[in-house]
């Protein structure tokens, strides 16, 4: 299963890679107040990935947060608690016979 995975992350390097050395040509980005900003075009797409990224994760970061206090609280509830004499049932039944499906 490793050997998959590396398999499969230099694969996906060597065509990012690759679609870099295509993609060189320089493109104009026309900004506001007639700004022009010339770079090579995997350049530009770099920025904007690295861009929509960033604000995905900003986006996750309140969820992340709230999950966190949520489990804080869940476990700071857990922790005082009453210690029960016996936390886990005995055996039910000995005979284990499996159940019909249907």
């Amino acid at each position: 299963m490793r050997a998959l995975a590396w398999t499969l992350r230099i694969i996906l390097f060597l065509a990012l890679f690759l679609l870099a050395l295509k993609n060189t040509d320089s493109v104009s980005l026309r900004l506001y107040f007639d700004q022009v900003w010339q770079a090579p075009l995997i350049l530009v797409l770099l920025v904007f990935f690295a861009a929509g990224t960033a604000m995905g994760v900003l986006a996750t970061l309140a969820t992340v947060f709230r999950q966190r206090r949520e489990i804080s609280r869940l476990q700071r509830e857990l922790g005082n608690r009453p210690a029960e004499a016996n936390p886990l049932p005995a055996v039910v039944d000995a005979d284990i016979t499996p159940r019909p499906r249907g």
